[in-house]
């Protein structure tokens, strides 16, 4: 082991959802360089979600709801995935409900603009972006399904 730290490695994954050799191998080839082997873990992952994407089916999931404070602005999204497992996990659940303010805060008025769109909590990273990388971090397939906003 050279150029990097189990701490690296261990970082690497917590942030990633990479698994050890994926952490491990990124470290190295970035020369130890943090920035670097969590950008090539990311690019991974992504990939790795694409391909999913391309050979399952999400049938499971679940709808997140978000009413602002005011009472007059509510949205619901639905965010799928291929099992009910993943469907009760945390992150999956919090993805969903992220989603749901962004829908009542920006108002899409397709699933192209959402998808492209900045999320509000997350800075640069785009809707799409935010639900391949924890595809690829979870293992499974997870696509947006329908998303509707309500206001008084």
């Amino acid at each position: 082991m050279s150029g990097y730290t189990i701490e690296q490695v261990k970082q690497l994954r917590e942030e990633t959802g990479a698994g050890m050799m994926d952490a491990k191998n990124a470290l190295e080839k970035a020369g130890g360089d943090y920035k670097k082997a969590l950008e090539a873990v990311k690019a991974q992952g992504l990939a790795r979600a694409e391909k999913k994407s391309a050979e399952r089916e999400a049938k499971e999931g679940c709808i997140a709801s978000y009413v602002h404070s005011n009472g007059k602005i509510a949205a619901l999204a639905q965010l799928l995935c291929e099992t009910d497992f993943v469907a009760k996990n945390e992150e999956f659940g919090e993805l969903a409900r992220e989603i749901a303010m962004q829908v009542a805060a920006m108002d899409p008025k397709d699933e192209k603009e959402l998808l492209e769109m900045e999320m509000i909590k997350r800075g640069e990273e785009t809707v799409e972006v935010a639900i391949k990388q924890l595809s690829g971090k979870i293992g499974e397939k997870i696509a947006l399904g329908e998303f509707t906003r309500m206001t008084i």
